[in-house]
């Protein structure tokens, strides 16, 4: 049979995931002789050998990839032969300012926790690592993605630790975090002489004994307790300023979180994913009651640093508490010294390690909907893998949203989304946004040509993006919302899309955020909307949901229903319920809201679930947890010219209420009345439209009972559904809808 030769361009999650090992190990296996090479475009082969045998090799190449790499596209074109003697991995190179894809952190795999029980040099070292596994984008400074080029740079290599670096079979050739006990990073415990062996049997003593420990893990440090100690929880909340929202839980193994959760196939696939996300799971048995504050489900991860399961051996507790290494609303904490003066009031104890963060990353957060993985906050293993918008998007800088923000650059045809941000508001986080950008600008060699940002005058993205000084595509909030969806399922065409959503500057000035839209990327109509209310105090309302309630009750049965008993302004004097609404009646500071987040606040309120919320979307999030099960009763809703109003639902609310009828199940009608009014009006916009194809957006399709039953609605009624996968349907996948409408708008615009 003849020879050939091709030359493959691979792109896609090809460095820093053992591909080149791989490349080679399938290239022997084969019988090719040829390179392979990393530059900072992907990987690049030469493959020589017979027809069959290139096929073989080809095949291989797509079927057999390690567990964290991906191919997003294989370029192949004919070449000379060249009769070489042997397949070789060649140097990397560096030609121009494209560039690959960036390998998110992985877990620790398998193979390398036996080896901390068996290599002598590595025999209990908490850094362990391989071509497959181990740290990456936080560690990271340029591409391409080599050692020299990484915050390991400062640890020199020991000769054993070389030898397996530099040979081509061993499962650490070109690993760069490559160490060992004799030349790596290692962990101290500040102001205790502890030998590094025995850290971890110090730490896992002081969280049986109810300590909290500050430690410092890939993205940032973590605050950890006993999570089965509820006083140990409490202190914890206490020394954070975090009283209300639920906390982040580690445990050992998923036979270990059964005992406590209910946990379906698919979530239990998620969390030994290498990525080891939080995943959202349904409680069972009670941890301390202080983990999950009267939530119905508890964010659990299994360990991903060897350090971790180091813990586990050591523990008595089944259940550490894995909270970020901040004070509410500020980023997580990366640096030693600042971890120390930062977290003191907060730790008993600090445990870190000498090898620089230079990209932070909290952990991601994601919950299993419909058989499906659907991120909540997207971060650590996560980030910065691009997502595909088959737009060209070369240029463009998305600013994101203000609260849990995002922001994204354009390279190619892909955005790539930054770790989570957080509230720009805060100053250290508006600070951290800076930075990123600086940074991601940097590692992907990024030039903004038009940047695209939200309509808010006041949002602090808004403002960065008008100061770049380059062309500016303004993007309406909820807009950006279904086209987030729509660009991560690759849909360009006219949609319905549903945003149901808290906050988000209207065309007309009012805050939307109940909205029916028909739209494509580039353009949409606003078909229908909830009835606006006024927000008696404007912001104050997301703390005290007993505002938007009031304000509702008084536009739908006037003044005299303050007249009866209403149990949940029992503690609200009758004076200040009355400045209230003279406040609505004279529009003081009282905007306009069709937002959905603030319906689900006042019920939440009304019925006396949440009347005050100590962290964002308690209240929706406390409604959601009441909801009894197996109930299909709903209340009534009215459709106004483009209106959706509430008055039949909240006297029914009331009704049910003086008539003894529970919280969970007037949460339960109060659901499904939800799904009615979604059904109601797709139905309407197709007829009117012809279009089948329904877009779920918005922080408010993160509730898990919408979410699932809103998916099986209308997949039942013969429509076409998408919901959120890749990004966040909540705030967080903001900039990627900036990215796909300001994309397509710039394409429109250049072929006219």
């Amino acid at each position: 049979m003849s020879k050939v030769a091709v030359n493959l361009r691979v792109k896609g999650l090809v460095q820093g995931v053992g591909f080149r090992p791989f490349v080679y190990r399938i290239a022997l296996v084969a019988g090719i002789k040829g390179w392979v090479n990393n530059d900072n475009l992907g990987v690049s082969i030469v493959a020589e050998g017979n027809a069959d045998a290139v096929a073989q090799f080809k095949s291989a190449l797509v079927n057999e990839l390690p567990a964290a790499a991906y191919i997003a596209e294989i370029q192949e074109e004919r070449v000379e032969i060249q009769n070489f003697e042997s397949f070789n991995i060649l140097q990397s190179n560096n030609h121009s300012d494209e560039v690959t894809e960036v390998s998110p952190d992985i877990a620790v795999c398998e193979d390398c926790l036996r080896d901390m029980r068996a290599q002598s040099h590595r025999i209990a070292y908490p850094f362990i690592n391989c071509t497959n596994c181990g740290p990456r984008f936080t560690i990271i400074r340029a591409l391409p993605y080599d050692r020299h080029q990484t915050t390991m740079d400062v640890f020199e290599m020991c000769d054993t630790c070389r030898s397996e670096y530099e040979a081509v079979t061993d499962r650490r050739f070109h690993a760069q975090p490559v160490a060992c006990n004799h030349c790596g990073p290692t962990y101290q415990i500040h102001g205790h002489d502890v030998t590094s062996s025995d850290i971890a049997k110090v730490v896992s003593i002081w969280l049986d004994e109810g300590k909290i420990i500050a430690l410092k893990g890939l993205g940032g440090f973590h605050l950890l307790c006993d999570a089965t100690n509820n006083v140990a929880v409490t202190t914890l909340r206490q020394r954070k300023n975090r009283e209300g929202k639920p906390m982040a839980v580690m445990m050992l193994s998923t036979e270990a979180a059964e005992q406590y959760f209910f946990m379906s196939g698919e979530e239990r696939s998620t969390l030994t994913s290498w990525r080891r996300p939080i995943v959202l799971l349904r409680n069972k048995h009670s941890l301390a009651q202080s983990v999950s504050n009267g939530m119905n489900t508890t964010g659990i991860v299994l360990p991903y640093m060897p350090f971790h399961y180091q813990l586990f051996e050591n523990l008595k507790t089944p259940a550490i508490v894995l909270t970020s290494g901040n004070f509410s609303d500020e980023p997580v904490v990366i640096d030693n010294a600042l971890a120390k003066s930062d977290l003191g009031s907060i730790a008993d104890h600090f445990v870190s390690y000498n090898r620089a963060i230079h990209n932070r990353a909290d952990d991601s957060v994601v919950m299993v909907v419909a058989e499906k993985e659907r991120m909540i906050r997207r971060s650590r293993a996560y980030v910065p893998a691009s997502i595909a918008i088959q737009i060209p998007t070369e240029g463009i800088f998305a600013a994101g949203a203000e609260l849990v923000n995002t922001f994204a650059i354009g390279k190619g045809s892909t955005a790539i989304l930054s770790q989570h941000i957080g509230d720009l508001k805060n100053a250290p986080t508006f600070e951290f946004y800076q930075e990123s950008i600086g940074r991601f600008s940097s590692l992907f060699r990024f030039t903004p040509s038009l940047v695209a940002c939200d309509l808010h005058p006041d949002y602090m993205s808004s403002a960065f993006a008008e100061k770049m000084n380059i062309p500016l595509e303004y993007v309406q909030h909820h807009h950006a919302h279904i086209a987030a969806c729509m660009a991560e399922h690759k849909l360009d065409r006219k949609v319905i899309g549903i945003a149901f959503d808290g906050t988000g500057l209207g065309d007309d000035g009012t805050i939307w955020g109940g909205e029916f839209f028909v739209c494509d990327l580039s353009a949409y109509e606003r078909k229908y909307y909830f009835d606006p209310v006024p927000l008696p105090g404007g912001d104050r309302v997301t703390e005290e949901p007993w505002r938007t309630a009031v304000s509702y009750l008084y536009k739908y049965l006037g003044p005299t229903v303050f007249d009866q008993e209403l149990a949940f302004l029992y503690d609200i004097p009758k004076e200040k319920i009355q400045l209230l609404l003279q406040a609505i009646d004279k529009g003081l500071n009282c905007p306009l809201s069709s937002g959905a987040g603030r319906l689900f606040d006042a019920v939440a309120a009304l019925t006396g679930i949440c009347t005050h919320s100590s962290f964002h979307a308690e209240a929706p999030m406390r409604l959601e947890a009441a909801i009894v099960k197996d109930c299909k009763s709903k209340y009534l809703f009215d459709i106004e010219d483009k209106r959706i109003t509430f008055m039949k639902l909240f006297y029914l609310i009331l009704k049910d209420m003086r008539n003894g009828i529970t919280q969970d199940v007037i949460s339960a009608k109060f659901h499904n009345t939800m799904l009615a009014v979604m059904l109601t009006v797709s139905r309407k916009l197709k007829a009117e439209t012809g279009i089948n194809s329904v877009v779920l957006s918005g922080g408010s399709f993160q509730n898990r009972y919408l979410l699932e039953n809103a998916l099986h609605m209308f997949q039942e009624q013969g429509f076409e559904v998408y919901a959120h996968e890749k990004v966040p349907s909540n705030d967080g996948g903001i900039a990627l809808g900036q990215m796909a409408v300001a994309a397509k708008r710039r394409a429109e615009k250049q072929s006219n």
